[in-house]
């Protein structure tokens, strides 16, 4: 199992730009996937993006799509959350998951992003 730590959250106006990190002690096998997940006030969490430890193949919630990017560095052990051109609807706290046997079974403890119209 790994332990996962965001940061990077914030205040920002319509139309800009974030940059979530997630950093990721443990050693994660190449076949873990790991994830942002994102919660509004109200609403369940739900789904953003994904991409798996070993090849970078990449998965996109459509409401996201084209705007933001997940990537990760094996190196530094760090996954990272690009989000631009932020909505109003994109303020929530997002959440890095890790996908293993399955499920996702390991989460950090959040970061809060919002966007000001």
């Amino acid at each position: 199992q790994v332990q996962l730590v965001e940061s990077g959250g914030g205040l920002v106006q319509t139309g800009g730009s974030l940059r979530l990190s997630c950093a990721v002690s443990g050693r994660p096998f190449s076949s873990y996937v790991m994830g942002w997940f994102r919660q509004a006030p109200g609403k369940e969490r739900e789904f953003v993006a994904s991409v798996s430890w070993s090849g970078g193949s990449t998965s996109y919630a459509d409401s996201v799509k084209g705007r933001f990017t997940i990537s990760r560095n094996s190196a530094r052990n760090t996954v990272y959350l690009q989000m631009n051109s932020l909505k109003p609807e994109d303020t929530a706290v997002y959440y890095c998951a890790a996908r293993f046997s399955g499920n996702w079974r390991n989460w950090g403890q959040g970061t809060q992003v919002t966007v000001s119209s």
